[in-house]
């Protein structure tokens, strides 16, 4: 993955990583994915607003990070579906990690008016 160098003292493989998973919709889709294999409709039904382009993109570039792999299975129509490689399953507990500082400082927009 091609990043603009990092600044000084920032560790490189840290700047990668969350250039990565800090892309937008690339976590709901990585989390969405820790359940198990998923068909892209289901997929795209998950993620709200996220256009087809954009998703075939997102997943195309996970699968190219090794994240990500995709299993045509060639029914009639052919089934596309995705999973998550040992790599991108090992993300399960940063991203429950970051979930849970979410959970305590990020309000929902109905709570926008409530202090925390």
């Amino acid at each position: 993955m091609s990043m603009n160098k990092p600044p000084a003292g920032l560790c490189p493989r840290f700047h990668q990583a969350v250039e990565l998973i800090g892309r937008r919709w690339t976590g709901a889709l990585l989390q969405m994915l820790m359940d198990g294999r998923r068909r892209y409709a289901d997929l795209k039904g998950a993620v709200p607003h996220i256009s087809d382009r954009m998703m075939s993109e997102r997943l195309r570039e996970l699968e190219a990070e090794g994240l990500v792999r995709r299993i045509v299975t060639p029914d009639t129509p052919v089934r596309v579906e995705y999973e998550l490689t040992e790599k991108g399953r090992s993300l399960r507990e940063p991203l429950r990690a970051i979930g849970a500082w979410a959970e305590e400082w990020i309000p929902l927009p109905d709570d926008e008016g409530a202090q925390v």
